[in-house]
């Protein structure tokens, strides 16, 4: 296995760095939904399924935008867990090797990221199409709360293929739509079992029908993030109710 400690940078952004106690947060975002009760100390991983669902790990921009959005708003810290990992092993061409001559090296490597972040507090974490490849990693996400944003899978084909969108270095996609396509159903076909281990769901598609939107296009991040929050919330609930069930009379 390869080991390694995350870049410096990164647990210096962590909010419980230093002995001075906590770093100084981000101002939050001004939604019109607030959730107090969530101030606690989780740890979001947010998937982005591939597929009529959609699936964890293949970036997009609704992935990204949405977990650096919902971050701001719970004044928690945002990782793109792909991005990390990158940067811990040197680079997108040191990514592009590793996978071609040692790909089990390399989702050790995964797994080894997954585990400091998830040690971590007050984090909202994009998880990679890796984070579903391994029971290790599933267990790490059970540290936190585990929401599978669900995208149709054209959307993200039409991301890649018209606006240049960039996948990780670890997954090799390219060609014209059709390929991009194929490409992205043979990825959440391999990994749809780890994808419904998720908490909880958002589907893009549920929310455009929930707000009497015409096409998915008109959903915006933010309504995406309200859906969230209010999953969030709905989970809390759920988990205090069962503590308190279990307590003895």
């Amino acid at each position: 296995m390869k080991l390694f400690q995350l870049p410096q940078q990164l647990w210096l952004q962590q909010p419980y760095a230093g002995k001075s106690g906590h770093s100084q947060l981000p101002p939050p975002t001004h939604l019109p939904y607030s959730i107090p009760s969530l101030r606690l100390k989780i740890r979001t991983f947010t998937l982005l399924a591939l597929s009529d669902p959609g699936a964890s790990g293949l970036n997009s921009s609704i992935k990204s935008n949405l977990g650096k959005l919902l971050a701001d708003a719970l004044r928690y810290y945002y990782f793109d867990s792909d991005s990390v990992v990158e940067e811990a092993l040197g680079g997108k061409d040191a990514v592009r090797s590793f996978v071609k001559t040692d790909l089990k090296g390399f989702r050790d490597s995964e797994t080894e990221v997954l585990k400091q972040l998830s040690s971590m507090g007050r984090l909202v974490i994009g998880a990679g199409n890796g984070a579903v490849q391994r029971a290790a990693n599933l267990a790490l996400m059970r540290h936190g709360i585990s929401i599978w944003i669900d995208v149709p899978l054209d959307m993200v084909a039409k991301e890649i293929v018209e606006e240049s969108f960039q996948p990780p270095a670890s997954e090799t996609i390219k060609g014209a739509y059709p390929e991009v396509l194929t490409q992205l159903t043979a990825i959440y076909e391999e990994s749809r079992k780890g994808y419904a281990t998720a908490d909880t769901t958002i589907a893009l598609q549920k929310v455009a029908s929930r707000l009497g939107y015409d096409t998915l296009d008109a959903v915006t991040t933010e309504d995406m993030v309200l859906e969230t929050l209010k999953e969030i919330e709905r989970l809390m609930r759920v988990k205090k109710l069962m503590e308190e069930a279990a307590r003895p009379f």
